[in-house]
């Protein structure tokens, strides 16, 4: 609360002075829309986005895929345990490189729960918003115009649909990536290596964003100092990580690898191929899958993108491109969609085209209530709001007999149970959300807890039935709740 507190009355005490013009350090009382609106909003969408997140959560519609599994690993952490990840079968590490669990556990050591997360991402999301607000007045927009951008970001469906899907570190990437232009066009050198390393912190395929951040300073902004800087440290951090760091704790290849199979088996002969055998890509780059991802990205902000200041999204091309090559098969079209996270990197320089083409005062739109409107419309119909009404709801009837089945379940037991279930038990050194697979596998768990009225996709609901007429007749096992659809089998020695 004090930090909010803070915000409301005085944002631009949480920047660096150095960042400040002279005439932004003093505070003016004639402003229509100044820093005291943008603190408003910061804390407003911050709190908003981290109830919405919270509400979902305890509704009990988080995932094991993802949630689970950074809280166990960022759980383990805190208890000085190695963060293997039961779920994935090797450490955290190994996953997408990223350290930045390291940091965030030591909230764990403060109070061991999830909402820290939920915490810490809605207000990262928020947070965006003030560099972009800087960014904007540096280029020349008058204090309502920065409002707008402001809002456009804030309202900006990526922004709350990253928010509500569980919890992705990338996430934090999107103020780091706009205070990271920020400080290279103030010659700020010591902040612009603190946000670059948070970046790579965060995922590994950033570094290829970073790398092309590096380009465009060096070739379009002419800040060749701190170009040269993005493209040595992207460029180590993306060999290191791909070619040493995620193979040695995951003991594979670099897991999205999968997803491109099309174009070759390791990173770097995919990367080749894209440029040596272009023609592998068209059969999936020219998709009406591809066509309808980048309606969803463009049209909240389409009023405000013309082709010059197109540019600035080259930071945002690695992301994209990554998006829009993924394989067509079903498994990989979330990156083709933005109810995910996928889309996140893109978002900054997403706004930063927005920023320039008002600034060239080239935008499609004029007015700026108009724009704040049709950012509004987008917003309503392309955020998952939604979904508490559609999706979640209806899934309610189950809510207690789960509940009640979570608190039987011992805090050290083995445990294999539902995708929704996971990140609800997910402090302990082993738990699994139940597949086709480890359905076979049950005498590897200590508790088995099953929802037969909430079915993971590609799980038939004959399998889940036959599993527990197996539990039932296991001598290992006895039934030790069961009440609308909800089952819980525990070992005998527990």
């Amino acid at each position: 609360m004090l930090f909010f507190n803070s915000l409301l009355i005085a944002p631009h005490a949480i920047i660096p002075p150095m960042l400040l013009s002279p005439e932004d350090a003093q505070p003016k009382k004639d402003r229509r829309f100044g820093l005291l609106p943008l603190g408003w909003a910061i804390a407003i969408s911050a709190t908003i986005m981290f109830l919405i997140s919270c509400t979902r959560h305890l509704m009990l519609q988080s995932t094991g895929y993802d949630l689970g599994i950074f809280d166990q690993a960022i759980y383990l952490i805190s208890q000085g345990q190695t963060p293997f990840s039961s779920l994935m079968g090797f450490h955290i590490l190994g996953d997408h490189g990223a350290w930045i669990f390291y940091l965030i556990a030591l909230l764990y050591k403060i109070y061991p729960h999830v909402f820290w997360l939920f915490l810490l991402q809605s207000v990262a999301l928020a947070l965006g918003a003030l560099p972009i607000w800087y960014l904007a007045k540096l280029a020349g927009l008058k204090d309502d115009q920065n409002f707008v951008v402001v809002i456009a970001y804030l309202l900006y469906p990526v922004v709350f649909n990253a928010n509500l899907f569980d919890f992705h570190p990338e996430v934090m990437a999107i103020p780091a990536l706009a205070w990271a232009v920020l400080s290279a066009r103030l010659n700020k050198l010591g902040q612009f290596l603190i946000a670059i390393v948070l970046v790579l912190g965060c995922k590994a395929a950033l570094s290829l964003t970073v790398i092309a951040l590096g380009i465009w300073l060096i070739f379009l902004e002419k800040r060749r100092i701190y170009g040269a800087i993005a493209l040595t440290m992207g460029t180590a951090w993306f060999i290191f990580a791909t070619k040493f760091l995620i193979p040695s704790f995951s003991g594979a290849e670099v897991a999205a690898v999968s997803r491109y199979n099309y174009l070759g088996n390791s990173v770097f002969e995919i990367i080749t191929n894209v440029f040596l055998q272009p023609q592998r890509i068209l059969k999936v780059l020219f998709s009406w899958n591809n066509l309808r991802y980048l309606l969803l990205l463009l049209l909240p902000v389409a009023w405000g993108l013309r082709l010059p200041q197109l540019t600035y999204l080259i930071p945002a091309v690695p992301a994209l491109l990554l998006n829009l090559l993924a394989d067509y098969l079903p498994e990989y079209q979330p990156q083709k969609d933005i109810v995910f996270q996928y889309s996140v990197p893109i978002v900054p320089f997403l706004i930063l085209v927005v920023i320039h083409t008002l600034a060239a005062g080239r935008s499609w739109i004029k007015h700026q209530r108009i724009i704040i409107i049709w950012s509004l419309v987008f917003f309503l119909g392309l955020a998952r709001w939604s979904y508490f009404i559609t999706k979640y709801l209806p899934e309610m009837k189950t809510w207690q007999a789960t509940k009640e089945a979570i608190a039987r379940v011992p805090a050290q037991a083995a445990v294999l149970a539902d995708n929704n279930i996971v990140p609800q038990i997910s402090h302990r050194q082993t738990i699994q959300r139940v597949t086709l697979d480890n359905l076979a596998l049950l005498n590897q768990y200590d508790c088995v807890l099953l929802n037969q009225n909430h079915q993971e996709s590609g799980i038939p609901q004959e399998a889940i039935a036959n599993r527990i007429k197996d539990l039932q007749q296991m001598p290992e096992f006895h039934l030790d709740y069961q009440r609308d659809g909800v089952w819980l089998f525990k070992k005998n020695i527990l």
